[in-house]
C-alpha cells in the first residue's frame, strides 16, 4: 500500500529528529519541518529556535493555554519553555544554528535551493529562509520526492527563484537520504518499500552509490 500523506510527512520528520544532538539550537521551518520537534528523542536537551526571533520553543498548547501572542514563524500558537528569550536576527546570522530544517519546491544536484516563490502564484513573504541558508551550520531539507504529478522535485538545475546557491547538505524524502557531496549527490539511505530505480527515475540528476550500496533509511 502507497504512503499517506500523512505517513510520508511522519517518516521524514523521524528521520531527521534522528540528526538531532544534545546542546543543538534548532530552526524548524514552516510546515513540515515543523513536525520534527515531535521526535526529540527522549532525554535530549535540545532548544528550537523560530524565524521570528524566539528561542525555547515549546510544545503546541492546550486550548486553556494559548496566548495569541506567542506564535512561531508559521503563525501557529506555542508554549515558551523556562529560559525562553527573543532575540532579533543576530541568532541566525551570527552562526549560532546549529541545524536548520527547510522545506522545499526544488532542490539541485549541486545543493541550490528553492523554497520561496513560484512565479505567478501570490507569496506570503519570503521567510527568513535566505538568512537561515546562509548562517546555519548544516542545512536539512524536508520535502516529499516528487510533485503530485510526479516529476521530479530534486534537479539537475533549479527554474525556480532561488533562496541559496549551494547551501543544502542533506536532503530527506520519504524515499530517500541523500547527500549533497562536492561529487554530486549521494544516495546515503534508501526506505525500505522504495527501490534504486524507483527513486532514480524521480530524481533528475543520476545519483551516486555508496561503496556497498546505501543503507535501509530508519525512522
Amino acid at each position: 500500500m502507497p504512503l499517506t500523506e500523512e505517513q510520508k510527512r511522519e517518516r521524514i520528520a523521524r528521520r531527521i529528529a534522528l540528526e538531532l544532538r544534545d546542546g543543538y539550537y534548532v530552526n524548524l521551518g514552516i510546515g513540515m519541518p515543523t513536525r520534527v520537534a515531535n521526535y526529540v528523542p527522549k532525554g535530549m536537551d535540545v532548544i528550537l529556535q523560530s524565524e521570528n526571533g524566539m528561542l525555547g520553543v515549546g510544545p503546541y498548547p492546550l486550548e486553556a493555554e494559548v496566548d495569541p501572542d506567542l506564535i512561531n514563524a508559521g503563525k501557529e500558537t506555542v508554549t515558551e519553555l523556562p529560559g525562553t528569550c527573543y532575540f532579533s536576527s543576530a541568532m541566525i546570522r551570527g552562526g549560532h544554528i546549529d541545524l536548520t530544517v527547510l522545506g522545499a519546491l526544488q532542490v539541485d544536484e549541486k545543493g541550490t535551493l528553492a523554497n520561496w516563490a513560484i512565479p505567478g502564484k501570490m507569496l506570503k513573504g519570503m521567510g527568513g529562509a535566505m538568512d537561515l541558508v546562509a548562517g546555519a551550520k548544516r542545512v536539512f531539507i524536508a520535502m516529499e520526492h516528487a510533485t503530485r504529478d510526479n516529476k521530479p522535485k530534486i534537479l539537475k538545475k533549479c527554474t525556480l527563484p532561488l533562496t541559496g546557491v549551494e547551501v543544502v547538505d542533506h536532503i530527506v524524502t520519504e524515499l530517500a537520504v541523500i547527500d549533497v557531496t562536492p561529487q554530486g549527490l549521494l544516495l546515503h539511505e534508501l526506505a525500505p518499500d522504495a527501490t534504486l530505480e524507483q527513486v532514480q527515475s524521480l530524481t533528475e540528476p543520476k545519483l551516486l552509490l555508496p561503496s556497498g550500496g546505501p543503507k535501509p533509511m530508519p525512522g
